[in-house]
């Protein structure tokens, strides 16, 4: 019995390559849904239009208020404003569980939110900037309600 041809050996190889590629490609669809959607928004729009009765608005907005107030440069801890909402939240009874959901969703929406605005020069425009601070001053003094305004 004879050797296979070079050529047959690299047709192998290539079509070896394209169905592992192809399998992975399948399988981050299939992790997404076992796994869920991300918790938190994605976008700017995302975290404005929450619902407020949504279980995941207050770290939404908050994470969001955090995002466009370091983004327009306010004079705040990012860091202390995070702690003390997840003070806020555990002193409610939340669960462990809950906690890990709520951190998640603040951390995923901060971050997501920052990248999205981050390149827009005219972003943080009076109007804005208002709102943001309406927002920020009320979440420093403990009230994380959720209807954080966009400023219009």
């Amino acid at each position: 019995m004879r050797a296979p041809s070079p050529r047959i050996l690299c047709f192998a190889a290539v079509a070896a390559t394209l169905a592992l590629a192809l399998g992975a490609l399948a399988a981050c669809g299939t992790v997404n849904r076992i796994k869920g959607p991300e918790d938190g928004a994605s976008t700017e729009a995302a975290a404005r239009n929450v619902a407020p009765d949504d279980p995941l608005a207050r770290p939404t907005q908050v994470g969001w208020t955090s995002a466009r107030a370091t983004r327009c440069g306010f004079i705040f801890s990012p860091e202390q404003l995070r702690a003390n909402y997840l003070g806020a939240e555990q002193a409610m009874g939340r669960s462990p569980a809950e906690m890990r959901k709520i951190e998640k969703a603040y951390d995923y929406t901060r971050q997501s939110v920052l990248e999205t605005i981050n390149d827009n020069p005219g972003y943080c425009n009076k109007e804005r900037t208002d709102a943001i601070r309406t927002d920020l001053n009320r979440y420093l003094a403990g009230d994380y309600s959720p209807n954080a305004r966009m400023g219009r």
